[in-house]
């Protein structure tokens, strides 16, 4: 069973920027493709970022050209930096692998004034 810690979020101002990261019990972020996802309040849960094991990018069409995700194999973390932040990016934010190996408890995120 692999733990997966979120860490990071908080409330911040729109325009502002947060850093992510996300902690995993053993390595898979170097296995499997990584990805972030989201789930606001009475939305279901949306894909943000991918990457892959060869580190090619992918991102949702509301977050390309703000959000960045990276990884570090060493530290089994993955990040997601995210700036000029909006009001509709609140949400809980996690990680995960692609296929699923469970949910962490996320990380809140509030953007408001």
């Amino acid at each position: 069973q692999v733990q997966l810690v979120e860490s990071g979020g908080g409330l911040v101002q729109p325009g502002g920027s947060l850093r992510l990261s996300c902690a995993a019990s053993r390595s898979i972020f170097s296995i499997y493709v990584t990805a972030w996802y989201r789930q606001a309040p009475g939305k279901q849960r949306e894909l943000v970022a991918t990457i892959n094991i060869g580190s090619n990018i992918n991102y949702a069409p509301s977050v390309k050209g703000r959000f960045t995700i990276s990884k570090d194999n060493a530290k089994n973390t993955v990040y997601l930096q995210m700036n000029s932040l909006k009001p509709e990016d609140t949400a809980i934010y996690y990680c995960n692998v692609i296929p699923n190996v469970g949910w962490g408890q996320g990380t809140q995120v509030t953007v408001s004034s």
